[in-house]
């Protein structure tokens, strides 16, 4: 239909991106790198001015990274099915030659008389054939609308490539980030259990404790350092993940912000945003209208064919006779009715077409399914997140002054060396969770604006160039000849 194509073509003339820089104009993204300012803020060396920071590391994954790069090439190359398609409007063009050496032995009675001979002569021809298609059943016509739809929705699947290597480099970012501070917290509890070891041996000489008192000192301590370089293997391996995605090695990472003023409101306005925005599920419509456009396709091969045919043949010494040439030319219509083809397996691939179809409108289905879990799930994990960071504060402060506490009771000998350790141990774990909590809340503000198909370069306002998938179209789109693409290769 009319108003169809032409939202399709305008589609294919503008970019998604541009839309999202649209849409999210008025929702700047104040504060972008103010940091945490809790645990993670107060466990990390102040950065310098060269410091890394979540904006900078997202916009070197989104130039470098090559899942990125090879999802643009396959943009590019989907672009060429629409000349590809549109080369059905245009004529063949076909020229043709021979040349040889004919030997020719005539002998002929010719009004009562013979006429022999013997003619060793060259032989050649050379020929010119157009054809031009009318009409093929708008075969045609819904093959460019099939390749215009593959198009759309191989920018969709480009898209959605981009959420994800962005929410996989802001992961990589916070666990870095969050790794870094643990090794801190236990390599200052190494500190802390080594003092602690040092006073209990004292008092150990002096008969205050007794051997039980040191050994448990001593079993912490070595748990702890058991612990640290446990920590350092799981920093290693991340920083080998975020030097995979980022494509650099991190560098005094600045604390991250989430940005929860960027998401819709509340779970049914995410919901809503994913089923009209979410790239899998445009990608997935789009892969609906080629499907339909497969079948009308595979109809067209019941209709006529009406094809122009014009053809001009010059021969020379025809028939092997010397000074006989021939020229020929000849303009046709030609009507091509099929009646019963390929064994019925026009018939066959129609069926098939249609069942393909049914297969993509469930597929397009599945996928909305999909999206609407992820976002609810995505959704309750920011939310878990949030209350596991206020509760997580309120254990610390209550974890540190209860250590305070047991360790004026130990040296007044109403507590154990035990209590002490334990008290210790509780505070840091609870000072893990809540750096746990806040690398989880930064990943799951990152995660929801991923799952409402809306974590682009731009709506995060990236210092980077933007993709533009728009350029290669409109340089090959109406391209008749030529083996170079438009980057020169």
């Amino acid at each position: 239909m009319p108003h169809i194509e032409l939202r399709r073509k305008a589609a294919l003339s503008s970019t998604r991106g541009k839309r999202d820089r649209g849409s999210l104009s008025s929702r700047k993204l104040p504060h972008y790198m103010a940091g945490l300012g809790l645990a993670i803020g107060q466990l990390l060396a102040s950065p310098s001015a060269m410091a890394e920071s979540m904006s900078s590391a997202l916009a070197k994954a989104y130039t470098n990274n090559p899942d990125m790069n090879q999802e643009r090439a396959s943009v590019r190359a989907a672009d060429e099915a629409l000349p590809q398609a549109t080369a059905g409007w245009r004529p063949n063009v076909s020229a043709s030659g021979s040349y040889g050496y004919n030997h020719l032995y005539s002998h002929l009675p010719t009004a009562g008389t013979v006429f022999s001979g013997t003619y060793n002569v060259d032989v050649g021809q050379v020929g010119v054939t157009a054809t031009q298609n009318l009409f093929n059943g708008n075969r045609t016509l819904n093959t460019v609308r099939q390749a215009e739809s593959n198009i759309l929705g191989a920018r969709e699947g480009m898209r959605n490539t981009e959420q994800n290597i962005l929410q996989f480099g802001a992961t990589a970012y916070m666990n870095v980030l969050r790794d870094t501070a643990i090794l801190n917290l236990r390599r200052n509890n190494i500190i802390v259990l080594e003092e602690q070891l040092r006073q209990t041996r004292d008092r150990f000489n002096v008969g205050e404790v007794t051997k039980t008192d040191v050994a448990q000192s001593e079993s912490s301590l070595a748990s702890a350092r058991s612990d640290y370089f446990a920590a350092q293997a799981n920093l290693q391996t991340n920083i080998a993940n975020y030097r995979q995605i980022i494509g650099v090695e991190p560098k005094k990472l600045e604390p991250a912000a989430t940005i929860e003023k960027l998401l819709p409101r509340n779970v049914d306005a995410a919901i809503d945003l994913a089923m009209a925005e979410h790239p899998a599920v445009q990608a997935a419509l789009h892969s609906v209208d080629a499907a339909q456009a497969q079948v009308k396709i595979a109809e067209g091969a019941l209709y006529p064919k009406v094809d122009f045919v014009a053809s001009t043949q010059r021969v020379f010494n025809n028939n092997g006779i010397p000074g006989y040439p021939s020229f020929n030319a000849s303009v046709v219509g030609q009507v091509t009715v099929p009646l019963y083809e390929n064994g019925g397996a026009t018939y066959s691939q129609i069926r098939q077409a249609k069942e393909r179809l049914g297969q993509a409108q469930l597929q397009a289905d599945l996928q909305r399914t999909q999206v609407r879990a992820s976002v609810v799930s995505s959704w309750s994990q920011l939310e878990t997140a949030k209350a596991v960071i206020q509760s997580s504060l309120a254990a610390v402060k209550a974890a540190e002054i209860a250590l305070n506490g047991v360790r004026e009771e130990a040296r007044v000998g109403q507590r154990t060396t035990l209590d002490v350790l334990n008290a210790q141990q509780f505070l840091l774990n609870t000072r893990v969770s809540l750096v746990t909590a806040q690398r989880d809340r930064v990943v799951a503000s990152y995660v929801v604006m991923s799952t409402v198909g809306k974590l682009t370069a731009a709506n995060l306002h990236l210092s980077v160039v933007e993709y533009d998938p728009t350029v290669h179209f409109e340089q090959i789109k109406d391209k008749w000849i030529g083996v170079r693409t438009p980057d020169g290769r």
